[in-house]
């Protein structure tokens, strides 16, 4: 297929080798170039969220290519301008094209619209789900935690394991073990720790060593490990 993408960053250079790599004709332009969009069966936006629209609606209209964009949290009334739309968000970090393009094989995509969108998944071999504009929000607040989150938490460790006079590199085998009992018996028989355990003379050890800047992430984080306890506990007696 002929394939625009619009947008030259981390997201749409990452589509666009993923893209080629599968045999799809891909023209990768910048979002000022709208009048040199070829002959394109889809037009792909991967432009900042909040500038869809205006490129959308800047966009020349035709019934010959379908206009489709790639964020996760907006749904198709960003297109309202075009009559054939739809979405494709990849469930998949994309930092850089060398390492996200790989990542786009094979990922899980929320999709929407025209059925052209879900054929170009589906030669990624991608996973399609689809969601009402409801759902959308909460998706990507979730995708948001799961990804930048989870990098942000590092920074966390790092801040704490240079405290102690460590590297984050250091912890990051403990991290990876942590992710993979997750993936293997689950968050609640995964979480181990003084928090697990209701131990708060160590919490409290903990609080006083850690570098005040640090404190609040700490106890948000143990706050949310004493659910997760308390959960597995309530379990357990049904």
């Amino acid at each position: 297929m002929n394939i625009t993408i619009i947008g030259i960053g981390r997201a749409g250079s990452s589509f666009a080798t993923a893209l080629r790599g599968v045999s799809h004709d891909v023209r990768l332009i910048h979002h000022d170039a709208l009048d040199d969009v070829g002959t394109p069966g889809l037009v792909l936006l991967a432009v900042p969220d909040d500038a869809i629209r205006s490129v959308s609606d800047a966009l020349a209209q035709s019934d010959v290519y379908v206009v489709a964009h790639v964020a996760g949290s907006r749904g198709l009334g960003e297109l309202a301008a075009h009559t054939r739309v739809g979405l494709m968000h990849p469930l998949a970090a994309l930092p850089t094209p060398d390492l996200g393009a790989p990542r786009l094989l094979g990922a899980l995509y929320s999709v929407a619209g025209d059925h052209v969108v879900g054929e170009v998944v589906a030669s990624l071999g991608g996973r399609a789900v689809y969601l009402s504009d409801d759902q959308r929000a909460i998706y990507h607040a979730t995708a948001t935690v799961a990804a930048n989150h989870l990098v942000a938490l590092m920074g966390h460790v790092q801040a704490l394991a240079e405290s102690a006079g460590l590297t984050l590199e250091d912890f990051l085998p403990l991290s990876e073990q942590a992710l993979a009992d997750v993936a293997l018996m689950g968050v609640s028989r995964a979480l181990t720790g003084p928090a697990s355990r209701a131990d708060m003379a160590t919490i409290d050890a903990h609080l006083a060593a850690l570098p005040a800047s640090q404190r609040s992430t700490y106890v948000a984080m143990a706050n949310a490990a004493f659910e997760l306890a308390e959960q597995r506990r309530l379990t357990s007696h049904l």
